[in-house]
Formats: structure tokens, C-alpha cells, sequence
């Protein structure tokens, strides 16, 4: 399988989605959109992946590619190819399926359980995680969940964590990250972590990273489900 990512930041990459993928034999390629890339063309791949990002979906002014992106999205998904976004990913991959975004009530940045609803018990991508799990968050924006989709997982600070639409899933957290890209969010995103009820202290987090395997192996069953589900329908 041909996947293909769109990123936004030098520092939000695939991640452990590329360990999954390799290890899988699929083929990876990428459009880095903060580099003004070309989008490819549809054909050009079976699987979208939309990574995460600092900006909020609406800033098409200060990031001109942002309404191209959409557009793009908007086509892929109509072209019936597998997407799924993750943070900014999942809220651009529900603006266009018009699932409204905003600020969220909470920043919510750290390791916080997320817990499925009762949707998930029947979506054959969902099912098998456990009901419960924790999973690293960093963001300020949330999504609505777009007319038609199912409302997927919900944590204390965010009502929306996740949401599934045909062959197009949206993740409000993220399971992809390694160790680096904690690192990462660290070294560039640093000013976020102020006070806050569901912002943690760099040694909270840091103390709770030995959750990464965890969250690697959850990861692959999600991606595994998606791939059997999605791939031969």
C-alpha cells in the first residue's frame, strides 16, 4: 500500500506511523507543506495520512497552502482513499466534512486517559482497543463531529477525541509519537506549557513516557484494523 503524509511543521512527522508502515512493507511519501511542496497527484497513493500542527485550520491568510490542503483533503476522500488525521489532521479532515473547529474550553497537554463510546463497540477500526487507555495530547482547538460521522472516544478535558466517517478516521490525540517527538514538542512548542488543569510540568510528562510503548503497540492495531477494513471495501 502507497501511503502518502501531509505535514505541516518540521517537527510533527509520521513518527511511529512510519516504524508501523515499514514494518508492514508499505511505501511512504510526503508533501511538507511548510516548504510550499506540491500536493501529489490523487492517483498517486491508497492512504492519506494528515499530521499535526501548531496552526489553527483557519489561518489561510498567514498559511496560503491551508485552503489547497482542504481542497485536496475534500478530494481524496471522494476518490474513496483510507485518511486519517491526527490533531490538526482530524480537524481539517472534519472542517471539510463540516465538523466545525474552535478553541477548546482546555489546553489539554500531557498524558490523559481517553475513553471510547459506546459508537466504538461497532466500528471494526475501534473494537479491539481497550475501553480505556492513555494518550499524549497537545493541542488548544477541537473539532465538532462532522454530520454523519460517529463520535469515537471523549476525555475529560475534550468531548471529541475522535471520530470515524466511511474510510476517514480523526484523532484528537495522538498515539503516533516516539520519545523524539515529545522531544520535539518540547524544543519548539514550549511556550504553550503554562498553567493549566489539563497542562502538565515538562517532568510530569516526562516521568509518564514509559507509556510510549504502550501507545506503539495501540497504534498498530488501530492501523492494522484500518488496513483490514478499508483496503479490500
Amino acid at each position: 500500500m502507497r501511503l502518502h503524509s501531509l505535514e505541516h511543521e518540521h517537527f510533527e512527522g509520521l513518527a511511529n506511523i512510519e516504524v508501523w508502515a515499514k514494518k508492514r512493507g508499505h511505501s511512504i511519501s510526503r508533501t511538507l507543506l511548510f516548504n510550499n511542496e506540491e500536493l501529489p497527484d490523487i492517483n498517486d497513493f491508497d492512504w492519506l495520512v494528515i499530521m499535526g500542527g501548531s496552526m489553527n485550520i483557519y489561518e489561510e491568510e498567514k498559511y496560503p497552502w491551508l485552503k489547497e490542503e482542504k481542497n485536496f483533503i475534500t478530494e481524496a476522500i471522494a476518490s474513496k482513499k483510507i485518511v486519517l488525521g491526527v490533531c490538526l489532521g482530524s480537524q481539517l479532515a472534519a472542517d471539510v466534512l463540516g465538523g466545525r473547529v474552535s478553541k477548546n474550553e482546555y489546553k489539554e497537554i500531557g498524558w490523559f486517559p481517553v475513553t471510547l463510546t459506546g459508537e466504538a463497540k461497532s466500528s471494526p477500526v475501534f473494537s479491539t482497543l481497550p475501553g480505556k487507555f492513555i494518550a499524549f495530547h497537545w493541542h488548544g482547538d477541537t473539532f465538532k463531529i462532522p454530520p454523519g460521522a460517529a463520535r469515537i472516544a471523549q476525555s475529560e478535558g475534550c468531548a471529541n477525541q475522535a471520530f470515524g466517517y466511511g474510510r476517514v478516521i480523526g484523532l484528537q490525540f495522538h498515539i503516533e509519537y516516539s520519545i523524539e517527538s515529545i522531544n520535539s514538542m518540547f524544543q519548539n512548542c514550549a511556550d504553550e506549557l503554562v498553567d493549566g488543569k489539563y497542562i502538565q510540568k515538562p517532568d510530569e510528562i516526562i516521568s509518564q513516557n514509559s507509556n510510549v510503548p504502550e501507545t506503539q503497540r495501540l497504534l498498530d492495531i488501530l492501523l492494522d484494523n484500518m488496513e483490514r477494513a478499508f483496503s479490500k471495501s
